[in-house]
């Protein structure tokens, strides 16, 4: 039997999974997407072409995968049918052509979760967590607290009256908030998604990956988000709402633990994060402007500006350790292309210690992050197509890196387009 190979980000997200996923897609017969919500942004460019992917998985695009949005999501149906819909107008169907599958288990992110998400993050002013508003951490809430809404119950007579038991539960909830809406026109766009839906053929995810598996197909399992948004080991409370960690494609797919194999964590070779929370080697000065322009650093989904700074080596190490990782994936590594000078943190600075892990405290004690300089390459790698042209000093930064986090770079993204990615070893 085969194994589940895993890819996940390493940092606050954004590291350009769905690039890579789109690249690696020709290995594998089964894409499996195993948590989130339309929250994430996976963004692709081919043939001159850009796609941004929020609940589809980014196997799509290759003609043989078969693609699953598993039970782990969350699925906004009004999302999920404009995303097929623009996909069908740019000559991508996978619905006619039968390349995609979800998970009966998916829980439904209805309109009054947005409400709750929106009006929730109103009341914390100042100190809100940073939502994208998608209805994303109300939903979880209603999973976890068994109240929410299945993919699988759409088909069920009684459908109507459990979406209003929820709807009025939800309404009593933002009874007690200042906050007004409007719910008419997104209840008539939320139904007639619904209808869309079942035409997308529903499955038990745990059999349907496990049979993959027996067949001795070839699986990948697609992360959102990263591994410091991580509901349990991320920088709570400024976190997701999800578990973004390897463990979550278990949860999130119906695979045992001993059937996960490769598991493939994605970099950027310097740091971004979205909303607010810790984030301890933040450039808030002209050099983290330069990397936010040059790596177009605004978010796929939400169009809000990433905050940027340099690479933070003891988080990596953190989310290496959490995932198991056996392969990294450096990206945007073209982003310093520029730069003179560039830096790593190796340590920080806390409580009076030098400390080569994440602090529990992080939240509330700031961290001071140890920076070791490294020199610059000051070439344009973006038309480096072999892995005998990479410059010098980049061979070195990536050498610096494969022996501080002690797993080895198997790929590099010099660019946007799948076409930019060189395979190192």
């Amino acid at each position: 039997m085969t194994q589940v190979d895993v890819l996940l980000g390493l940092q606050w997200g954004d590291e350009g999974k769905g690039k890579i996923v789109d690249v690696l897609s020709p290995q594998y017969d089964l894409i499996a997407r195993f948590q989130g919500g339309p929250n994430a942004g996976h963004t692709l460019e081919f043939d001159g072409k850009k796609f941004v992917l929020n609940t589809i998985p980014s196997g799509i695009f290759n003609e043989k995968t078969m693609n699953l949005i598993g039970n782990g999501v969350v699925i906004d149906p009004i999302i999920l049918k404009r995303e097929l819909d623009n996909l069908k107008t740019a000559g991508h169907d996978p619905i006619a052509k039968g390349k995609l599958v979800i998970a009966r288990k998916a829980h439904l992110i209805l309109p009054t979760h947005q409400l709750l998400d929106a009006a929730n993050e109103q009341k914390m002013g100042k100190d809100k967590i940073g939502s994208t508003l998608k209805g994303i951490g109300p939903t979880y809430m209603d999973k976890t607290g068994r109240n929410g809404l299945r993919v699988g119950d759409t088909t069920l007579p009684d459908f109507k009256e459990r979406y209003n038991r929820l709807v009025e539960k939800h309404k009593e909830i933002l009874s007690h908030y200042d906050f007004e809406y409007d719910l008419r026109e997104k209840e008539a766009a939320f139904f007639e998604a619904i209808d869309f839906i079942k035409n997308i053929p529903h499955v038990d995810s745990e059999h349907f990956v496990n049979g993959y598996l027996k067949e001795g197909k070839t699986v990948l399992a697609e992360g959102a988000q990263g591994t410091l948004l991580d509901v349990d080991f991320g920088s709570y409370p400024f976190v997701t709402s999800s578990n973004t960690t390897t463990a979550g494609a278990c949860t999130g797919l119906g695979i045992a633990p001993n059937k996960v194999g490769s598991v493939y964590g994605i970099f950027k070779a310097y740091c971004t994060r979205v909303g607010g929370g810790p984030f301890p080697t933040e450039l808030d000065d002209e050099v983290g402007e330069t990397l936010r322009q040059v790596g177009h650093e605004f978010g796929a989904t939400t169009g809000r500006a990433r905050r940027c700074g340099w690479i933070d080596l003891p988080a990596l190490k953190y989310a290496i350790m959490l995932n198991g990782v056996t392969e990294l994936i450096m990206m945007k590594a073209d982003v310093l292309d520029g730069f003179d000078t560039i830096y790593a943190c190796t340590h920080y600075e806390h409580n009076g210690e030098t400390i080569d892990y994440m602090p529990y405290d992080i939240i509330t004690v700031k961290p001071k992050p140890v920076l070791k300089a490294i020199a610059g390459w000051k070439t344009d790698v973006t038309k480096v197509s072999k892995v005998a042209d990479i410059p010098a000093k980049l061979s070195e930064y990536i050498a610096f890196l494969e022996k501080e986090l002690e797993v080895p770079v198997k790929y590099l993204s010099v660019g946007p387009d799948r076409v930019q990615t060189l395979i190192l070893n």
